[in-house]
């Protein structure tokens, strides 16, 4: 198998293994959550980049220091719908973000959204309804926090699309610690919730999947083109559903996962198109 194609493989899986450990984690709150993921990120990131001496503080700070604010509300966000909706549910509103990152590109980068795209986008606009109409276990007020998470997550894709020319990839990575640990720590200091027994061990699991989840999808953009193997990341949606089935006994009904699969194709197919004009 090709190497490039492996990494994206371990990628999605360490990220949907991170997403059941959220979930399993209903009584601390999301913020806290994020705080102890964004510590440990913060750590293993700056020994890293120490450690092949690249600067840490990057050049447009401003704009660094943005793309972590915004980091911060949208993990927060999703962290909180996977505490409070069905698992593949959750994840399936997250992967929303390619379309708000290309919606939201025509005002910040300039980019042009070919006519096509936009029947791409109703497709998957269509397929989030269906899912929050036909499962009475999203109510409207976790469907506004999960759109809104994946425009937040658009909105961070747009700056690091700034910054990208400027900036080393992993000071981007970096920054988001770094901005987010203050962030969630300050406010989880006012309202904190202690973790007893397992849950420490979960909330370092969190971590250090996540750190080692970035890590093979960084190789495997660097092993591979990009084309090959973006659309791979979707798997986790199908690690969701197995998991979500498995670990919390999540099932859905024929209407919802024509739904989920209504945003699939609308996003898969808006990014394969998305590098079929650029290779053009």
């Amino acid at each position: 198998m090709n190497k490039g194609i492996l990494y994206m493989i371990i990628a999605g899986f360490l990220f949907a293994t991170m997403n059941v450990f959220v979930k399993m984690l209903p009584n601390i709150p999301a913020i806290e959550i994020v705080f102890f993921r964004s510590l440990i990120s913060f750590v293993m990131s700056f020994v890293y980049l120490r450690a092949i001496r690249v600067p840490v503080m990057g050049n447009n700070k401003k704009l660094l220091v943005a793309r972590g604010a915004v980091g911060a509300v949208a993990l927060t966000m999703y962290f909180y719908t996977l505490q409070n909706i069905p698992l593949g549910s959750a994840v399936t509103m997250q992967f929303l973000s390619p379309i708000f990152t290309s919606i939201l590109g025509v005002f910040i980068v300039k980019e042009r959204v070919h006519p096509k795209q936009w029947i791409f986008y109703i497709m998957a606009f269509a397929g989030l309804i269906i899912i929050q109409g036909f499962d009475p276990r999203i109510s409207i007020e976790m469907f506004a926090i999960g759109i809104g998470s994946s425009i937040m997550a658009g909105l961070a894709y747009n700056i690091i699309r700034k910054i990208n020319k400027t900036e080393h990839p992993l000071v981007i990575v970096f920054y988001f610690p770094l901005v987010t640990t203050p962030l969630t720590g300050l406010y989880s200091a006012f309202n904190w919730t202690m973790p007893v027994g397992e849950e420490w061990l979960i909330l370092l699991a969190i971590g250090v999947l996540t750190q080692f989840a970035q890590y093979f999808m960084t190789m495997s953009y660097q092993s591979e083109d990009l084309s090959k193997v973006a659309s791979l990341k979707y798997l986790t949606i199908v690690y969701a559903l197995a998991y979500g089935y498995v670990f919390f006994d999540e099932t859905y009904n024929w209407i919802v996962f024509s739904g989920i699969a209504l945003i699939l194709a609308g996003v898969i197919l808006n990014v394969w198109f998305k590098n079929k004009i650029g290779k053009a």
